[in-house]
């Protein structure tokens, strides 16, 4: 089968491979329409380690078209989303962490990139099926799905870290494609008033249609005085993007009691560090969390749910369509060069 991705560190290109096997519990899926995501070009640059001739992609709906024999509820032709963390449910790491992102360690249960080769090509292996393999409802479109599988799960796992109650504010740092689902997620859990960091015409008209409250643009200055001037401190931050100096100014901006939730990927380089004061001497009750989205079927189901009853449209945030298998490369590099008016491609393979 042909697929796309990294020959080696900074080498993309079309790779050929045997089409994978399917074990008695997994799942052979033909992605129909897939997302190039930012993990997907850091990943080529190196941001995971030496990879060689590792098919990208973790975002993807797609048609079955092989099962295993022990699987029960996921037959060839069924449309799926697919998740971009699907665990290994039969590991103790699984019991032990409560979103189930990290079965055999840390990050372990994301397979697609992480330990195996991704969803940008003709087929893609998915473990344990049953418990991975979300079906897609009649009342949501694919494009809308494929929305569900990282980006919205990403978004909302901001709002949920922070624990928004009714009534809060709230202050999104940065409003990329994840960023604007933290605006959505955080707006469905309650907050009363949310704040949205970010400068692009384009996604600053999104957030403002989910329902931000205000947006604010580092370019105007240091963002924890804007906020801080705003509001005299806020009771939840999400990170959604930014540098090692966003973790600091989020947690400036912090009230005492309130908490700062992480979904922001920083570099292996990257070092984070802040002084005593903003973490009110370590006496403050100033919550730091930080997580990767959680796993499994039941997760992509709730947010189709969601979907499906009119509570979110994701499809806002998808900026670029193309279509065709060939447009892979250009649908890749748009998202690598991470042009001015990109929210979030996606390519309708057939």
């Amino acid at each position: 089968m042909r697929g796309y991705g990294m020959h080696a560190v900074n080498q993309v290109g079309w790779i050929e491979k045997d089409k994978p096997q399917c074990g008695p519990l997994d799942a052979i899926v033909r992605p129909t329409i897939v997302a190039p995501c930012s993990s997907d070009t850091h990943v080529s640059h190196g941001g995971s380690g030496p990879h060689s001739e590792l098919i990208l992609g973790h975002e993807a709906v797609g048609v079955v078209e092989e099962v295993g024999a022990l699987v029960q509820t996921i037959k060839p032709g069924d449309l799926v989303a697919v998740p971009c963390v699907t665990p290994d449910w039969l590991v103790s790491g699984v019991q032990n962490h409560k979103t189930f992102s990290h079965d055999v360690g840390p990050f372990g249960s994301f397979k697609l990139v992480g330990s195996k080769d991704g969803v940008m090509a003709e087929f893609c292996h998915v473990n344990q099926a049953d418990a991975n393999l979300a079906l897609i409802p009649a009342g949501v479109s694919p494009e809308a799905a494929l929305m569900t599988v990282d980006m919205a799960s990403t978004g909302f796992y901001g709002a949920e870290m922070a624990d928004i109650v009714l009534g809060d504010t709230v202050v999104v740092i940065g409003i990329g494609p994840v960023g604007l689902m933290s605006v959505v997620g955080a707006i469905l859990r309650g907050a009363a008033r949310v704040i949205a960091v970010g400068a692009r015409p384009q996604t600053v008209a999104v957030a403002r249609q989910y329902g931000a409250s205000q947006v604010i643009s580092y370019k105007d200055g240091p963002i924890d005085a804007q906020v801080l001037e705003l509001t005299g401190g806020v009771d939840k931050v999400i990170l959604a993007g930014g540098g090692p100096e966003a973790f600091l100014q989020g947690l400036n901006m912090l009230k005492a009691g309130g908490t700062l939730a992480n979904v922001n990927f920083f570099d292996a380089t990257d070092t984070l560090t802040f002084p005593a004061l903003s973490w009110g001497l370590g006496m403050a009750d100033k919550d730091i969390r930080g997580g990767f989205c959680p796993g499994g079927k039941v997760r992509i189901e709730r947010l189709l749910a969601l979907i499906e009853y009119g509570r979110f449209d994701p499809t806002q945030i998808i900026s670029h369509r193309f279509q065709g298998f060939d447009a892979l490369p250009e649908a890749f590099d748009l998202m690598d060069r991470k042009a001015p008016d990109l929210i979030k491609p996606i390519v309708h393979l057939v």
